[in-house]
């Protein structure tokens, strides 16, 4: 549907109830004689709508909510609609207006607060927007709405406590659960303090993030970089391995820090039976490739040939491939290297630039991973990309 239909849509039975409402009003105050004028301006309106004429139109029934101060849902309808044009500034101003009367219903004077706070939200003015939502929030009743946007507010912001108690208290009155979401808050307020190098602070964050969402991937992966960063290998290879439990998929994030903390360990052949069990649970890549490696450096290149081509013929993939051709160059005939040489250029090349990461719920791809996705801004949603060309 067109933005023009939408407008037309919205504006349509608006138009009608104004209409209906003014004239009715109109004529038991003056007997008819007003009404005939608001009948006039009104069917006014509406032709200016069918005929696609949505100024002429918004110009009319701006006249008629000037005339009756009382035309309430006239002035809401407008604004809303000047805002979704970008014509912010009409928009509050109209919405202002509706404010400053005296004769206003509770209830429409909370829906005037959140117009006009979703215009500030619009232009960019957060402070303005935070303060009303806050203020809605107070008024007996519930309020998820004013509740989301404020929760938008202080993710921008980055204000992880107060984005906390305000997904609590939606959580309250809508009866859903958001703890993913505030584990998130946690970890990133676990990524705060790791900066100012507060660790109790970071692993009581960690902590919180665990108890509140227990599948809290991320929550492990810090701990298990803190424990690394420390030279505590074990602890750190234990909270690796906490992350196949919770999501399996997240694997490829933890296969390069358990290399490095076994051989940090001196034992860098005991991940292998991990490993192992790994690539026969996971539907990913990485855990066969590191055990290729591994295999290359403790059997030698025909013992890591073997291995992986047994695996290309389970799962076809371009990195694997890549691998393949890796091991046969470190010990083909040099007759053979310029064909290989070539290949590898081709399966680099098909790699090359590819998304490593992509939201199941939006489709956003990328080769970073983000615990928000940028498309759709939800959280824990951005997983590795598989098929042939990913895991």
């Amino acid at each position: 549907m067109t933005d023009l239909n939408s407008i037309f849509l919205l504006l349509l039975p608006v138009a009608a109830a104004s209409g209906w409402y003014a004239a009715h009003r109109s004529a038991k105050r003056s007997g008819g004689s007003v009404s005939s004028q608001f009948n006039t301006e009104y069917f006014k309106g509406l032709n200016y709508l069918l005929n696609e004429q949505q100024d002429k139109a918004i110009e009319v029934f701006l006249r008629m909510a000037e005339v009756d101060k009382d035309t309430v849902e006239t002035h809401f309808a407008l604004g809303n609609l000047f805002r979704k044009r970008g014509e912010v500034d009409r928009a509050i101003r109209i919405h202002q207006s509706l404010i400053a009367r005296e004769n206003l219903s509770d209830g429409q004077r909370a829906q005037a607060l959140l117009a006009l706070a979703e215009d500030y939200m619009r232009a960019g003015l957060l402070d303005r927007a935070e303060d009303l939502f806050k203020e809605i929030i107070q008024r007996p009743g519930k309020h998820e709405r004013a509740l989301g946007y404020l929760i938008d507010i202080y993710e921008q912001e980055k204000d992880w406590i107060s984005a906390i108690e305000a997904t609590r208290e939606l959580s309250n009155q809508t009866g859903e659960s958001f703890d993913s979401v505030m584990a998130q808050y946690f970890c990133e307020l676990a990524e705060q303090t790791r900066e100012r190098g507060d660790y109790s602070a970071v692993i009581r964050y960690l902590e919180r993030a665990l108890s509140t969402d227990p599948g809290c991937v991320r929550a492990n992966l810090v701990f298990g970089r803190i424990y690394e960063e420390d030279g505590e290998y074990e602890k750190a290879i234990q909270a690796y391995k906490k992350v196949e439990d919770q999501d399996i998929e997240y694997i490829p994030e933890i296969i390069d820090n358990l290399l490095s903390c076994y051989a940090r360990l001196g034992k860098p052949y005991e991940v292998m039976p991990y490993l192992s069990d790994l690539v026969e649970k996971s539907t990913g890549l990485s855990p066969m490739l590191a055990q290729a490696d591994l295999i290359q450096r403790r059997d030698g290149d025909e013992a890591a040939e073997l291995y992986v081509t047994e695996q290309l013929r389970r799962r076809p993939s371009v990195r694997g491939l890549d691998k393949l051709i890796d091991v046969h160059l470190s010990y083909c005939a040099e007759s053979a290297r310029d064909n290989l040489m070539i290949l590898r250029d081709l399966t680099q090349k098909l790699l090359e630039n590819k998304p490593i990461y992509n939201c199941v719920t939006c489709g956003f791809k990328g080769r970073s991973l983000h615990w928000q996705c940028p498309g759709c801004k939800n959280w824990h949603t951005m997983k590795p990309v598989h098929g042939v060309e990913g895991e």
